[in-house]
């Protein structure tokens, strides 16, 4: 189970976000379930927030963090 501020890698592109597969954001929150999901946060290279996607936890690989 991934923790807050986890950060994760996309598994799948997010159409609906603009969001391709690969892409790198932080857990900013977490629903407890079942089954449990995930708020991730998305950003800019200048930190700027692109995009937040509720996510399941099968979308997404942690990447330690």
């Amino acid at each position: 189970m991934l923790e807050l501020y986890d950060v994760v890698e996309l598994r799948e592109a997010i159409a609906g976000e603009q969001l391709s597969r690969g892409a790198v954001g932080t857990v900013v929150h977490i629903f407890s379930g079942p089954p449990p999901a995930y708020e991730v946060e998305f950003a800019d290279a200048d930190g700027r927030t692109i995009a937040l996607a509720t996510l399941r936890a099968d979308q997404v690989i942690h990447r330690g963090g």
